[in-house]
């Protein structure tokens, strides 16, 4: 029951429940304090009317001379109306008691104490009647103290009130408190809840909210700044592969009916049926390369480790694209050599992405040079060739996935639809590395970081 309580009312009960601990403290401490203060003056007043008595006594040892010294003892204690005094003797035998009926002897004991008679408190104090003597006769002042009690009594109700009253106020005004304190985060929760697709640039304002909610306010903002990245990026990849099966998909239907529309012989037919198929085929390597990516966002990549030596790989990769180089006028090379552990398919494919790309955009007599360096437990790998330089504002785009340089060149190709380097990067940041592309004086490069690691 006490987890559905709002934090609101828990903070007022808190605050009431301190209040009322506090000034139950206070109102105790101040009403020990003032029995401290009255036994205190009541002591003083004892002992300002002992030297009277005790001049009116003096002398007195036996009954005799006590009954001598009373009515001058009596004239005395007619000026203290609210004293009672006993005498005793040595022995404890009742000489004198001021008042009837009288207070019995086994409540009295010596030195100051308090001690209550038929519904009446006294204060009570006994001494010798002459400090200096063994067997001095007793004196036993009792002072009447029931206006003390009746004020203390008074002052313990008035605490308990104050105390209710206190603790009910601090309720109200921690409840009144704690809402408007919460008021940042009742607007924060107002805000999520009408968070939506068309809403995602909605953000909360820094500079309004307190300093203990400045770093979740921070956090909040950019969860939506990246639902808000995610969202875009999921619209703009939703338009982009269905801008890009478009094409492949009018081709399919045109062709197809084209074909339909009048009888022709069996190799019109079968040549009809190769022309799909590429395009088919075309079109499942896009969706493959798509789930490919797909599995690298949710972090599903797993690469094995083995030792790779990157020269023998790099230039069974040269091999392969050597027609495709002679063909176009470029020379390839490589340079250097580096280990490191990785996934030899994973790794192939990244190069090979690389060297087709830069093969594409290489002019006749170009070259394409992939180098390899080792130095502090990494490994650098460079892909660069010659050709036109890129603008500077295409270099962060050229990993997004579908982003053409020049997409006029290849619209509509379903060979080249622009995922090889978001591809590639994936495959270098699942090994844990870097991935960058500089291009500037007629040179592009490829820049690949990876962690030399262990077998």
């Amino acid at each position: 029951m006490l987890q559905r309580i709002s934090l609101g009312s828990r903070l007022a009960l808190l605050f009431a429940a301190c209040t009322a601990v506090v000034s139950l403290t206070a109102g105790v401490l101040f009403n020990r304090a003032s029995e401290a203060h009255f036994l205190e003056l009541d002591q003083q007043l004892l002992d300002s009317k002992l030297p009277t008595l005790r001049d009116a006594l003096k002398d007195v040892l036996t009954a005799e001379q006590f009954d001598a010294r009373k009515p001058a003892l009596l004239n005395e204690l007619r000026h203290s109306p609210d004293l009672t005094l006993q005498v005793r003797s040595q022995t404890g035998v009742l000489w004198f008691d001021s008042q009837v009926p009288s207070i019995p002897q086994n409540g009295v004991h010596a030195g100051l104490h308090t001690l209550t008679e038929s519904g009446v408190a006294y204060r009570a104090y006994t001494v010798a009647l002459y400090p200096e003597k063994q067997d001095s006769p007793q004196l036993t002042l009792l002072l009447d103290i029931t206006h003390h009690q009746h004020f203390l009594e008074r002052m313990q109700h008035l605490i308990w009130l104050t105390v209710g009253l206190s603790a009910l106020a601090t309720a109200l005004l921690g409840a009144w408190a704690a809402r408007s304190g919460l008021r940042p985060l009742r607007k924060m929760s107002e805000i999520a809840a009408s968070v939506s697709a068309s809403s995602l640039t909605t953000r909360l304002p820094l500079d309004e909210m307190p300093a203990e909610l400045a770093e979740l306010t921070q956090a909040f903002n950019a969860m939506l700044g990246r639902l808000d990245d995610g969202f875009q990026r999921l619209s703009a990849f939703s338009a982009d592969i269905a801008h890009e099966l478009r094409t492949p998909l009018s081709n399919l239907l045109t062709h197809t009916q084209v074909t339909l529309t009048l009888p022709r012989d069996l190799e019109a037919y079968r040549e009809a049926l190769l022309d799909n198929l590429e395009e088919l085929q075309g079109m499942a390597q896009m969706v493959n390369d798509m789930l490919y990516l797909a599995k690298a966002e949710h972090g599903l990549l797993s690469p094995s480790r083995e030792r790779l030596h990157l020269a023998e790989e790099t230039d069974a990769l040269l091999e392969f694209f050597l027609p495709l180089a002679e063909e176009a006028h470029v020379q390839l090379r490589r340079q250097g050599d580096a280990e490191l552990a990785g996934d030899r398919h994973m790794l192939r494919r990244a190069l090979s992405n690389l060297l087709g790309n830069a093969l594409r955009f290489t002019p006749a007599q170009g070259q394409v040079a992939v180098k390899l360096e080792s130095a502090a437990q990494r490994v650098r790998i460079t892909v660069e060739n010659s050709g036109q330089t890129l603008p500077s504002e295409v270099l962060p785009r050229l990993f997004d996935r579908f982003y053409r340089a020049d997409p006029a060149r290849h619209e509509g190709s379903s060979e080249h639809a622009g995922l090889g380097l978001a591809i590639t990067q994936s495959i270098i940041h699942a090994h844990g590395g870097t991935i960058r592309c500089e291009s500037q004086h007629g040179m592009t490069r490829f820049l690949i970081e990876l962690p030399a690691g262990s077998q």
